[in-house]
């Protein structure tokens, strides 16, 4: 997980809507649930193979960490666990003999100190594979690769996006524009990298998005699926075109995954066994189309690549 950016302005906001309630009130009922029935921690750093999945199995459940990121993951409005990552994870985790998923709603940035707290078994949130996540968990090889877009005002005054070779980020850095984006996203850093200054870190896309609606800032930084997702049916607001970013100079690939703890090899070994099933299949493509992803953000690429 990147670094807490503590020379950001942060804004907090109260919890609304079905998503937000049930984010807070899952993270108060389940976090208690971590610390049961726990084996031993494996050392800071060191990777051990792990009995946890026997021990999901004999139970028939397991606990996923899921942030409120549509399309990733989230509660829907029948408090389910819902989008991309968590719709995998039933398919997978059915095949390997677990039947029952509990979600364990927290913030993003909570979801790897959660991970290792043991409040969950699994992240379950469509999570970037870092070099620095990659030192404190273990991710099972990525199952989207995604490019970058922003939320902006209607007409895109700014024209963000639009000059042909200049990468967006440049473009606030060069206007002096307020970018927004999400706890511990990585466009943190993309930000930065451009000389990006004064970011405003905010919880989710949907306060981004209320962020540009209120012009307390130019420009919300995402996903390309979250970004639009986030701007459907909204005529105030919409999505620049998908584009690549860079960080020192070379593409950052935006590819995520599943995470587990260092101690539960074995456990993301036989994940990652059912992953490719899925992807040799085609079926992957399938489980998460409903969700907006297409066969642009399939991918080959491995965590070890991206680790």
């Amino acid at each position: 997980m990147a670094p807490p950016q503590r020379r950001h302005a942060t804004f907090s906001r109260g919890t609304g809507g079905i998503s937000r309630r049930s984010l807070l009130a899952g993270a108060a009922a389940l976090g208690a649930l971590g610390a049961a029935g726990c084996s031993r921690v494996a050392a800071e750093g060191q990777v051990e193979g792990g009995d946890l999945l026997d021990r999901l199995r004999d139970s028939g459940s397991v606990k996923i960490g899921i942030a409120s990121e549509i399309p990733f993951g989230y509660i829907n409005d029948e408090g389910e666990p819902d989008g991309q990552a968590p719709a995998i994870a039933k398919v997978i985790f059915r095949e390997l003999g677990i039947d029952e998923i509990t979600p364990v709603p927290v913030e993003f940035s909570a979801l790897i100190p959660g991970l290792k707290a043991r409040q969950f078994d699994v992240v379950s949130a469509g999570m970037f594979i870092n070099p620095d996540r990659c030192a404190q968990v273990l991710f099972a090889d990525p199952d989207y690769l995604m490019l970058d877009s922003f939320i902006v005002p209607s007409g895109n005054p700014h024209g963000l996006g639009t000059e042909e070779g200049v990468n967006p980020y440049q473009q606030i850095a060069e206007q002096g524009l307020r970018l927004a984006t999400g706890q511990a996203y990585a466009e943190i850093a993309y930000a930065e990298d451009a000389g990006v200054t004064g970011l405003l870190i905010l919880p989710d896309q949907v306060a981004g998005l209320e962020a540009v609606q209120q012009g307390r800032a130019d420009a919300f930084a995402g996903t390309n699926v979250t970004v639009k997702t986030a701007v459907e049916g909204n005529d105030r607001v919409e999505a620049i075109e998908a584009f690549q970013p860079t960080l020192a100079g070379e593409p950052a690939y935006g590819a995520g995954g599943f995470a587990f703890r260092l101690s539960e090899q074995n456990f993301r070994d036989a994940f990652n066994a059912e992953l490719h099933k899925l992807k040799d299949s085609g079926e992957l493509l399938e489980i998460v189309a409903p969700y907006g992803f297409t066969e642009t953000e399939m991918t080959d690429l491995t965590a070890e690549e991206l680790c």
